[in-house]
């Protein structure tokens, strides 16, 4: 029906492409963004920017003859879990638009080259425990107590040679590995990790060249062995990060809607609150199914031509599905009446301002 709709004099396809940028502006995909659950986000490793990095780390280690292959997961921060030979990585490094938000609210993001020292790292302590090497004597002899507490803030001493310099952490510079004697085998292993470090020359007078050697002996004695430790419980995993987005950042989602001319997501959960129980249809598909019913009565009494309707609609059932939104089937006729009424009011909004508000 849409290719049979009159098209006004006063629009044309034209102006239809114009108007698609409102819908798909940064300001308004950053409030869509910042207004979904971290874990609807539909987030992975595989497919990702992160995934040529994780690539990247596996072939080192192999090119070292290191078996052990660590898994990675999606979580809130870097890290491995107490123990557990598994790397966490932040979420939004998984999704450029993500990472854009996270720059904005930050202030700063990982570089390609930072997230490859990070990950070294993370790969030191997935080896310690792995084969849980913390447990040995010369590991204590060289490193110290694994059990030594752990505390967030440290004194280091900047000019100390018993440690190698690898990742820069604020307020700390490249001290990171006097934290505690796990970070310093980390940040120790990182550094003979990386390809071309030249870490004999570059450490040669230094004491922390003992724990470089101690790195080069411990792997070669253990990199075809069988790990005596792999899985185990992660650590705020993406699938359980159930807060919006904005709220990780300790900010109100509202506040980013006045700059979104696109944003539909308000008026979609408005006509599609949260139910459960009951047998449940998926509201993009109710909207697709009725796509030539609603787009007449947007362009009869709103003016809009028929592209641009088209252009509004096509974001609501993009958005209904990125949502997940359902209602009760026994609803169907009612809903479809809302949103028959809401898309006529969008329309008439877009045709007199440009842009859509009180999303």
């Amino acid at each position: 029906m849409e290719a049979h709709l009159r098209t006004s004099p006063r629009r044309g396809r034209a102006e239809a492409a114009a108007s698609a940028p409102v819908f798909n502006d940064w300001e308004t995909v950053r409030c869509e963004l910042l207004n979904t659950r971290i874990c609807d986000l539909g987030l992975a490793i595989e497919g990702s920017p992160l995934e040529p990095f994780t690539a990247r780390l596996l072939k080192e280690l192999g090119a070292k003859g290191i078996g052990f292959r660590p898994s990675f997961y999606l979580t809130d921060s870097w890290g491995c879990p107490d123990r557990v030979p598994v790397i966490g990585i932040p979420f939004y490094l998984a999704d450029e638009r993500l990472a854009q938000i996270e720059e904005e609210q930050t202030g700063e993001i990982e570089d390609d080259a930072m997230v490859m020292m990070l990950l070294r790292h993370e790969a030191g302590h997935a080896v310690n425990y792995a084969y849980r090497l913390w447990e040995e004597a010369e590991w204590v002899e060289t490193f110290g107590r694994f059990s030594t507490p752990y505390h967030e803030s440290f004194q280091p001493n900047p000019a100390s040679r018993r440690f190698v310099r690898h990742v820069y952490a604020s307020h700390y510079g490249r001290t990171y590995a006097q934290k505690h004697p796990d970070e310093d085998f980390a940040e120790t292993f990182a550094v003979w990790l990386t390809p071309r470090s030249a870490w004999r020359r570059r450490y040669r007078y230094w004491p922390a060249l003992e724990k470089l050697l101690y790195v080069d002996r411990v792997v070669r004695r253990v990199r075809k062995r069988e790990p005596r430790q792999m899985g185990g419980r992660l650590v705020s995993p993406v699938e359980q990060l159930t807060m919006l987005l904005a709220e990780y950042y300790g900010q109100q989602a509202e506040r980013y809607q006045a700059a979104a001319q696109g944003y539909v997501d308000g008026h979609l959960r408005a006509v599609f609150p949260p139910v459960r129980g009951g047998a449940t249809q998926a509201a993009r598909t109710l909207l697709r199914r009725n796509r030539r019913g609603l787009l007449e009565r947007m362009v009869h009494w709103s003016g809009l031509d028929a592209d641009e309707a088209l252009t509004i609609l096509h974001k609501l059932e993009d958005r209904a599905g990125a949502l997940g939104l359902r209602f009760r089937a026994e609803q169907a006729p009612q809903k479809l009446a809302d949103v028959a009424a809401m898309a006529a009011a969008l329309g008439v909004e877009f045709a007199y301002t440009g842009r859509l508000t009180g999303g």
